[in-house]
C-alpha cells in the first residue's frame, strides 16, 4: 500500500511537469554539445586538425571522428544502462551531463595540428569518446524519468517534449555557429569556432543543479522496493528481450540517418561541392528546426490518440519516397528548392519519427531492464544509421564526382529496416508500463 500511495503522490501534475522540464533542459544541453561537434566537423575540423591538400580527404577525416562518437555511444548505453537499472535513473542523469559537458568544453581549448601536430587529432578523438559515452547514457535516463512518471494517456506528448531537446539543441548549436561564421575567416578559424564549445559549460552547470533536485521514478522505486533488480541488466535485455532490442535498433536507424545527411553532410556538400553560402545552409537548417518544434509535439499528442505505429510508418515511408527528390532539389542550387528540401527532410523524415522514440521504445521493455534496453536499441541504431552516414555520403560524393544516388538508395534501405521493425512490434500506447 505504501508503494502505491507514493506512486500517486509522485505522479501529480506539478511534479510531472517539473520532471519533464528538467529532462528536456538536460537533453537540450546534451544535444547542443553533440551537434556543435557535427557542425564543426563539417566546417573547420578538417582544416585545423586534419590538414591535407585534398578537401575531400580532410572532410573524410573529420567525419571519421564524428563517426567515432556514434560508435562509442552504445558503450555509454551499456555502462549507464547497467547502473541505471541497478541503482536508479536520476544519478546517471547527473553523471552523464557532467561527462559530456566536460568533453565539449575541453574541445574548445584544444590546439590545432599546426601547434601540437598529431596530438591534436588524437586528443580530439579522445574527447569525442568522452562526449559520446556521456550522450550514450544521457538519452535513456532522460526519457525514462518522463515515460515512467507521465500518465499513460499523455506519455506520447510528454515524451515528445523531451525529444524536443534534440532540435532545440541543434537550433542553438546551428545558430551559434551561424553567428560565428559572420566573423572574418581568419578570426573564425583562429578562435571564433571555439566559442560554442566553451559556452557549453554554462549550460552544463545549470543542467546539473536542475537535475540534482529530481526524485527517482515511481516505476523504478517499485522494482527496487520489491528487490526485483537484476544483476546484469544489459545482458538480460539482449537475452530475455532479444526481439524487443532488435526492434528498438530498427526503430532508430532511419531517422538518425536523415538528420545527419541534412544537418551535417549537406552543410559540407552544398558549400564545398555546390558552392552555396555556408550561412544560407545553416540558416535553412535553423528554419527546419523551428518547423520541427511544431511537428514533434503535435506528433506526440496525436500518437496518444491513434497510436505510435501509424505515425511511425508515415514518417518512415515518406522518407523512402523522398530520398531521391531530396537530392534533385538540392542539386538545383535554387535557394527556394534547397530550403524546402532541408525543411521537409528534417521536420518530417526526422521529426515525426524522433518524437515517438521516447514513448515507443520504453513500451517495449519491462522496468527491470528498460534503461539498458532502450539505450542499446537507440545507441546501436544510431551507430548503424547515423555514425557512418555522413562519412559514407562524403566518400560517395567525393569518389563519384558528386553522384548522390547511392546515398538515396542507402536511405531507402534503412527505411525498409525501420518499416519491418514497426510491423514487428505491437501497439502499447494504451497500456501501463509501471510494472
Amino acid at each position: 500500500m505504501a508503494v502505491t500511495t507514493q506512486f500517486h503522490e509522485r505522479t501529480s501534475a506539478p511534479r510531472t511537469r517539473a520532471i519533464v522540464a528538467a529532462s528536456t533542459f538536460g537533453t537540450i544541453v546534451e544535444w547542443y554539445d553533440f551537434f556543435i561537434y557535427g557542425t564543426a566537423a563539417a566546417t573547420v575540423f578538417g582544416k585545423l586538425f586534419f590538414p591535407s591538400s585534398s578537401a575531400v580527404t580532410s572532410t573524410l577525416a573529420a567525419f571519421s571522428v564524428f563517426a567515432v562518437g556514434y560508435i562509442a555511444r552504445p558503450l555509454g548505453g551499456i555502462i549507464f544502462g547497467h547502473f541505471g537499472d541497478r541503482f536508479g535513473r536520476r544519478s546517471m542523469l547527473v553523471l552523464s551531463i557532467m561527462m559530456m559537458g566536460l568533453g565539449t568544453f575541453l574541445v574548445g581549448l584544444l590546439p590545432g595540428y599546426d601547434k601540437i601536430g598529431v596530438w591534436a587529432p588524437v586528443l580530439l578523438v579522445l574527447l569525442r569518446l568522452v562526449q559520446a559515452i556521456g550522450l550514450g547514457g544521457e538519452w535513456g535516463g532522460a526519457v525514462l524519468m518522463v515515460a515512467e512518471t507521465a500518465p499513460q494517456n499523455k506519455r506520447g506528448l510528454f515524451g515528445s517534449i523531451v525529444q524536443m531537446g534534440n532540435p532545440i539543441g541543434r537550433l542553438v548549436a546551428t545558430g551559434v555557429f551561424a553567428l560565428a561564421t559572420t566573423l572574418p575567416q581568419a578570426d573564425f578559424l583562429s578562435w571564433g569556432w571555439r566559442l560554442p564549445f566553451l559556452a557549453s559549460i554554462l549550460l552544463v552547470v545549470i543542467g546539473f543543479f536542475i537535475r540534482i533536485r529530481l526524485e527517482e521514478t515511481p516505476a523504478f522505486q517499485r522494482v527496487q522496493a520489491t528487490s526485483q533488480t537484476v544483476k546484469i541488466p544489459p545482458w538480460e535485455a539482449i537475452t530475455t528481450y532479444r526481439r524487443e532490442t532488435l526492434i528498438a535498433i530498427g526503430l532508430k536507424v532511419t531517422e538518425v540517418a536523415w538528420v545527419n545527411v541534412l544537418s551535417v553532410f549537406a552543410v559540407a556538400y552544398l558549400t564545398k561541392q555546390l558552392g552555396m553560402s555556408q550561412s544560407f545552409i545553416l540558416g535553412a537548417v535553423t528554419l527546419a528546426t523551428f518547423v520541427e518544434l511544431i511537428v514533434m509535439p503535435a506528433t506526440g499528442w496525436l500518437s496518444d490518440k491513434v497510436g505510435r505505429r501509424p505515425l511511425y510508418l508515415f514518417g518512415t515511408l515518406f522518407g523512402a519516397i523522398f530520398a531521391f527528390p531530396l537530392f534533385w532539389m538540392l542539386e538545383t542550387r535554387n535557394p527556394v528548392w534547397v530550403m524546402t528540401a532541408i525543411v521537409v527532410g528534417i521536420s518530417v523524415c526526422q521529426g515525426t519519427v524522433f518524437a515517438l522514440h521516447a514513448s515507443f521504445m520504453p513500451e517495449l521493455f519491462g522496468t527491470k531492464v528498460r534503461y539498458s534496453g532502450i539505450s542499446l536499441g537507440f545507441q546501436i541504431g544510431a551507430a548503424i544509421g547515423g555514425g557512418i552516414t555522413p562519412l559514407l555520403a562524403a566518400a560517395v560524393a567525393g569518389w563519384t564526382n558528386g553522384a548522390t544516388w547511392p546515398i538515396s538508395a542507402f536511405l531507402i534501405l534503412l527505411s525498409m529496416a525501420t518499416t519491418i521493425a514497426v510491423l514487428s512490434s505491437r501497439e502499447m500506447s494504451n497500456e501501463s508500463i509501471q510494472e
